[in-house]
């Protein structure tokens, strides 16, 4: 088997996590039987710093030419005062639309290691596992018009929401919800929205063609509570573009820290991956930033892309193993507990990576 993967480190500690979950995903490639090809391109501020628009044309290229895309951070404060179109956050949303994948998948799980790193008590904390479906080419962020006026007196963004659009993403959100605990609460706001209004009618529409899966719906102002008042009850997550963007820094919270979670954009020519958090500048070159959410991008790559779930299982046993084994980055530990840094949370990834493919090599064999 042949896997082409683009990789953009981007910005701020996207390389230094982007390197290390490249390292997992030629160890998980390598025990698969797996030829795969990677090569390295510039977004964001870093194409910006070399004269780039902050989506290279060469860039795109490869990476519509590509099977996947695994992607690290992109923002650099440096930029922040440019015009929006020319920022490096700019490089990121033509990048997502490009390669079409409509359905942004952030799972979240809090490891049983980690219930006290939760914002909840332990016992709230404890076993939640959940899945936010977020809409990612509509809504505030790509709607039209858009704009400041001359003057600087005035700004608007558009919120448009088409029904094919809320169907597409509707659809996969239940496709999941089958592979899961049947259950989707659909999150909206359609007491005073009437993009909300269209929201929830066609997701009620599409829930009727999958009579195994339960479906309520929340607004958002009271899901934003009931996420963390009953996590537990919680299975797929469906919403907008904007509340799936602020909801799920939430869950962030819930799971013990930002840098723990992955995320997936399917649906589309090719599949972008790439952690939740941002670019971190502040940490850059630090050598402290927690890899494990890259990391977790190689299983999603690996589960959806190339369709190793077993591969897949085994990055994941690794993660759990490591942090079960006591090893904590910089963001996971409080008052006088040891951290340790980027590379040696990989280097105890890998080591638990190995042993767990070679434990399912051994069982494969019996």
């Amino acid at each position: 088997m042949f896997l082409k993967v683009a990789v953009l480190p981007g910005d701020g500690i996207g390389p230094e996590v982007t390197r290390q979950a490249v390292r997992m995903l030629r160890v998980a490639a390598e025990a698969s039987g797996v030829d795969v090809r990677l090569t390295e391109w510039p977004i964001g501020g870093a194409a910006l710093a070399a004269g780039e628009p902050p989506l290279p044309a060469a860039t795109l290229e490869a990476c519509l030419a590509s099977d996947a895309v695994l992607l690290g951070a992109v923002g650099d404060p440096r930029y922040d005062g440019w015009e929006p179109r020319q920022r490096p956050e700019a490089g990121l949303l033509a990048l997502r639309r490009a390669l079409g994948g409509f359905a942004n998948l952030r799972p979240c799980a809090c490891d049983d290691a980690l219930v006290g790193c939760s914002v909840l008590t332990s016992a709230r904390a404890r076993g939640v596992d959940l899945l936010i479906v977020r809409e990612l080419l509509g809504g505030l962020y790509y709607g039209e018009p858009r704009g400041v006026d001359a003057d600087g007196s005035a700004a608007m963004n558009t919120m448009r929401y088409t029904r094919d659009e809320v169907a597409r993403v509707a659809h996969l959100a239940f496709a999941e919800a089958r592979q899961r605990r049947h259950r989707v609460t659909s999150v909206d706001k359609a007491n005073v929205l009437e993009t909300s209004r269209l929201w929830r009618t066609v997701v009620s529409d599409v829930g009727r063609a999958y009579p195994d899966v339960s479906l309520d719906h929340q607004y958002v102002d009271a899901f934003a509570m009931q996420m963390l008042l009953r996590p537990g009850d919680l299975d797929v997550v469906l919403t907008g573009n904007l509340f799936g963007d602020i909801l799920s820094d939430e869950a962030a919270a819930i799971a013990g820290s930002l840098g723990l979670l992955p995320s997936a954009s399917l649906g589309g020519r090719v599949a972008l991956y790439e952690p939740v958090h941002g670019s971190a500048p502040t940490l850059a070159g630090t050598g402290r930033a927690n890899p494990i959410g890259a990391i977790a991008c190689v299983a999603l790559l690996l589960r959806h892309t190339a369709g190793l779930p077993d591969a897949a299982a085994a990055v994941e046993q690794a993660v759990h193993a490591a942090l079960g084994a006591g090893c904590r980055t910089a963001d996971l530990v409080s008052g006088s507990e040891a951290a340790i840094g980027t590379v040696q949370m990989a280097d105890a990834i890998e080591v638990a990576l190995s042993e767990a493919l070679d434990h399912r090599r051994a069982y494969h064999a019996v």
